[in-house]
């Protein structure tokens, strides 16, 4: 993950209503990507973005781009929220927009909506009616202007978080006094691969085939080494636009496959700029024509899984001496690590074998530049005597919010016997 010295402060965002308007993101910045190559097209410059006008057949250009690039600033004091929340599998994103009339600074200010939960996999077609309750925004980097996005958690009717709400629980966590005195930093390491729309086979391979091993495309650059760059780069840039806290991005060991990094964020916040930010590279995939997978084993046999690696300190392992806190959170770890694997994503053990910078999921351990464990500490760390630790189990597809509450919960108010501790701490060759 790349260095970080500090985490940005909580964003906000205020809509003014003479701002300079920013220039969307459309479908015409697409045309240069694999699947779109035999199209011809001529670039014209925006404030913001290059943005390429798309020929149809006939030669004219396509219409519509000029109805999605309207700046609508002059003309009305509207703008477009788009509400955001997970859906039933609790992985996957769904969306839907609606017209706000004045300005707003804070998300409680935007109204509650609804939506049919039935059609989603949350609740019954003769009791469907789901509400959205707006949590965090952030400017939307597809339609610019005062437009955002708006990421939601869901309840019932009576105000009960229905059940694939793991935000309201983590924010339970967060907002305990002992969690906020120790201001929890995140860094979330997300890996993905991007696969070709028809045939759901990696970007880059050959249909039915294999590339040569793996090797070479580890932050590779060639035509026969990176595929999909413009895509990890649009979502870079789209994200910094909406004040997303990412901080780099590469390619992964395992060609198709990329990673960017968002943090350190602090408490829910880290939950919230994931979420947002898989939620912008789904759109972007979308018109690309690439399909986006979170899949922690996407490819069988000797090629590399996809992890969400989360990097976590509190404001005593950050101080000096912090070293004995790290330790004494690593046994915590390691007492409930069936706990942590049961909420670090689905298909998780098709990843964590033990081979491929994993650890077996069955066994906790630790070290220190080693891979190969469940939990990693730097170099760096262990020779300043404070910093953070890397946990490598989460799979791709978990859930920030339960992640990030979770490591919180057991590290911080999580409080093991003595006896529990002591054994811990032989099993793993530590002294605390």
């Amino acid at each position: 993950m790349a260095q970080i010295l500090a985490p940005s402060s909580q964003w906000q965002m205020r809509i003014a209503k003479n701002s300079a308007p920013a220039s969307p993101m459309t479908a015409k910045m697409w045309s240069s990507l694999v699947l779109k190559q035999n199209k011809k097209g001529t670039a014209k410059s925006s404030a913001k973005f290059r943005v390429f006008a798309v020929k149809s057949e006939s030669g004219t250009i396509n219409r519509m781009e000029d109805l999605l690039n309207l700046d609508l600033t002059p003309y009305t004091n509207n703008f477009i929220a788009e509400y955001i929340w997970i859906g039933g599998s609790g992985i996957d994103l769904r969306s839907k927009s609606r017209t706000i009339s004045k300005p707003i600074e804070h998300p409680s200010e935007l109204p509650k909506w609804n939506y049919d939960g039935s059609s989603t996999g949350q609740a019954p077609g003769e009791d469907s009616e789901v509400i959205l309750y707006p949590q965090a925004i952030f400017k939307d980097p597809f339609r610019g202007g005062n437009n955002i996005l708006v990421m939601c958690d869901t309840y019932t009717p009576q105000g009960e978080p229905i059940p694939t709400n793991k935000r309201h629980r983590a924010a339970e966590i967060f907002s305990n006094k002992k969690v906020v005195d120790e201001v929890p930093w995140f860094g979330i390491e997300q890996e993905y691969t991007l696969l070709q729309r028809d045939v759901k086979w990696p970007l880059g391979w050959p249909v039915g085939g294999y590339p040569g091993p793996q090797g070479p495309y580890y932050c590779g650059a060639g035509a026969d080494k990176s595929f999909g760059r413009d895509i990890s780069d649009a979502h870079y840039k789209a994200c910094l636009y909406a004040g997303i806290n990412v901080s780099g991005t590469n390619g992964e060991v395992m060609p198709g496959q990329w990673e960017y990094q968002v943090g350190p964020s602090v408490g829910i916040d880290a939950g919230d700029h994931i979420w947002i930010s898989r939620y912008i590279l789904e759109r972007i995939t979308e018109q690309a024509g690439v399909v986006l997978s979170l899949d922690p084993k996407p490819i069988e046999g000797d090629w590399n899984g996809a992890g969400c690696h989360t990097n976590y300190s509190t404001k005593t392992m950050r101080e000096e001496g912090g070293y004995e806190a790290i330790k004494k959170a690593i046994l915590n770890l390691s007492l409930r690590h069936k706990e942590h694997i049961s909420a670090y994503g689905e298909g998780n053990e098709r990843r964590l074998t033990g081979k491929h910078e994993t650890a077996s999921i069955d066994t906790f351990s630790w070290g220190v530049a080693n891979r190969g464990c469940s939990i990693r500490v730097g170099r760096e760390t262990e020779k300043q005597g404070k910093g953070y630790l890397e946990d490598r189990r989460p799979a791709s597809n978990m859930d920030p919010y339960v992640v990030t509450a979770l490591l919180a919960e057991t590290t911080i108010l999580y409080e093991p016997t003595l006896e529990a501790e002591a054994l811990a701490a032989q099993k793993l060759s530590m002294n605390v």
